[in-house]
């Protein structure tokens, strides 16, 4: 394609206005005609835009307000996108090609979950983008897609705020459950007990370390809500205002401590006396000074925490000793619970992963690795005291 010459044909798209001086080389009107190659590619494109705005559509009609119309806007401007490709296929569009598996897969978690797994999802799509480096897309295109990551980042921030202190608990019981029953099986295995002791370690291990976990994260949450809740500021500046001399003011003391500047606390301490009539300044509203939700809502429920760690904990716990409960003994055991778990490690690390908007396979190996490793130090420290005890 001649990517250096802008083009006038009637079977050309315009070139936009707005950045027809900027790249012209990039202008998405390629002058001759599309090879099959440039047709394939652009039926995907095609297909994948018309997926992604499906998938925010979908997922609009599970929001309301203001998330409702952001995706919207996400889907509208898909939609742009779309009427590019089929303004430059023309007769080549054809039937409609199927989406990549990536949007299929984004498809099916949007009609049937609607979960910030979507929206995180979404996120790596957008940031992964191939318009950046394709003749045929426009400035424009290109630039919206890197806007819309940041869009769905935000958008994605919001549900993992709300789920990330219950998610936090129940990523740490599972990975715990595995790794510390994994280790304790291969420990005891390792120093030569009969098969049923190492199957009541396992599962002593398990009912020990759920309750442990469950407990331990009630009190670590409702500790860590208490201490929040101590931070925050009483209303004890209105009440106790009127009765304040004003010459020995000692409510810009209260606002200097929270960290205003020396102006704005004597600002907010002429309000609460009433001196002003009127919010003056808007950053110093007279609104109740508390702070705002999400504190709290990042670090979950105390309830909600204990019961995702105990629950956790025990199925990722029970994992290791499922061969000895299905009768295996032996080395044959080890190695099926090893695999078990080694998948397991991999689902809860790509798991981190998809919501973090980072690889899953990265995290998943690394779930893996440390997970493992710490099995086997342990096996090794059992074959060491099973042969001192020998």
């Amino acid at each position: 394609m001649q990517q250096h010459q802008e083009s006038h044909g009637s079977s050309s798209p315009a070139p936009d206005p707005v950045h027809e001086t900027e790249a012209p080389q990039n202008a998405g009107a390629p002058q001759t005609a599309p090879t099959s190659s440039d047709i394939r590619r652009w039926r995907q494109y095609l297909a994948d835009e018309r997926a992604e705005a499906a998938v925010y559509r979908e997922l609009a009609q599970r929001r309301d307000g203001e998330e409702r119309q952001i995706l919207l806007a996400l889907a509208e401007a898909e939609g742009r996108h779309e009427a590019h490709w089929l303004k430059l296929l023309g007769e080549h569009a054809g039937m409609p090609k199927a989406a990549s598996g990536r949007s299929q897969f984004l498809g099916f978690l949007a009609r049937n979950f609607g979960s910030v797994f979507v929206l995180a999802l979404a996120q790596r799509a957008e940031g992964r983008s191939p318009y950046g480096t394709e003749p045929a897309a426009t400035p424009a295109m290109v630039a919206d897609e890197q806007i819309h990551e940041e869009v769905v980042r935000g958008l994605a921030t919001r549900g993992r705020n709300r789920l990330s202190g219950t998610f936090r608990a129940a990523v740490f019981g599972a990975n715990d459950g595995l790794v510390s029953n994994l280790s304790l099986v291969m420990g005891m295995a390792a120093t030569g007990v009969p098969s049923p002791v190492v199957l009541m370690s396992g599962v002593a291990g398990l009912l020990a370390g759920a309750l442990s976990m469950g407990a331990g994260e009630y009190v670590s949450v409702r500790s860590q809500r208490e201490l929040l809740n101590a931070t925050l500021p009483t209303q004890a500046t209105l009440t106790a205002a009127p009765s304040l001399d004003i010459e020995h003011n000692e409510l810009v003391l209260v606002y200097l401590a929270r960290g205003m500047t020396q102006e704005a606390a004597e600002h907010r301490a002429a309000e609460r006396m009433g001196l002003f009539s009127c919010d003056c300044d808007p950053s110093l509203s007279l609104q109740p000074e508390k702070p705002a939700a999400d504190e709290h809502e990042s670090v979950g429920s105390a309830w909600g925490a204990a019961l995702s760690s105990f629950c956790f904990f025990a199925s990722g716990a029970i994992i290791p000793i499922l061969p000895f409960l299905f009768g295996m003994t032996g080395v044959a055991a080890l190695m099926v619970a090893g695999v078990l778990v080694g998948i397991a490690l991999l689902a809860t690390g790509a798991v981190v992963g998809l919501l973090s908007g980072t690889s899953p396979l990265s995290r998943g190996l690394r779930q893996l690795a440390i997970g493992l490793g710490a099995a086997a130090a342990t096996y090794g420290l059992g074959l060491l005291f099973g042969a001192a005890i020998v």
